[in-house]
């Protein structure tokens, strides 16, 4: 038996979770969210609390059963708490702002490059150099957060560019002057 696949997901109040054949449907305070459903996967709502069990015990079976109940449980934290990323810029000029829903950013390019917001994600801008992104869809969040950090990644040397907040940058040795034979 799956380890992760075995917990029960708990529902909070003001959530709804419907297991209709082939998708899921979870609705919360924060949206809407649909997922389709593995068949090997059985997902079972019973009173406040969701169980994901395994059709049969295959190996592809077994792979899919953890996989669908953290699905599952990202989308009814999604639909209830939401979900949160925060992308720093560090570099001389390097900035952004919101403009509609699009992010635009100033990279150190010879123009500002523009980044459209995915629909049901959001982004505030504090002091110009803190992107926080928010939503309800884990997996979009991420993506979105990707392809901002993506635009002008950080480098290990000066560590400009666009980085995770909690992300590490190893920094290098510059080129070593001197010492010449």
């Amino acid at each position: 038996m799956s380890r992760i696949g075995k917990l029960p997901i708990t529902v909070p109040s003001g959530v709804t979770v419907a297991v209709e054949p082939g998708t899921v449907r979870v609705t919360g305070p924060r949206g809407k969210l649909v997922a389709a459903l593995n068949p090997l996967a059985v997902v079972k709502v019973e009173g406040n609390t969701v169980s994901v069990t395994r059709l049969d015990e295959t190996r592809d079976a077994r792979g899919v059963h953890g996989l669908t109940r953290v699905l599952v449980a990202n989308m009814v934290t999604g639909v209830s708490t939401g979900f949160r990323r925060v992308l720093e810029i560090n570099g001389v000029g390097y900035r952004a702002e919101v403009k509609g829903r699009a992010i635009q950013l100033a990279l150190g390019y010879s123009h500002p490059v523009t980044f459209p917001l995915p629909d049901g994600v959001d982004a505030k801008i504090d002091k110009q150099t803190v992107i926080t992104l928010e939503g309800a869809d884990r997996q979009v969040l991420g993506e979105a957060a990707a392809g901002i950090r993506k635009l002008r990644p950080p480098e290990p040397y000066k560590g400009k560019g666009i980085k995770y907040a909690e992300e590490k940058i190893r920094r290098k040795a510059g080129k070593a002057v001197g010492a010449a034979s």
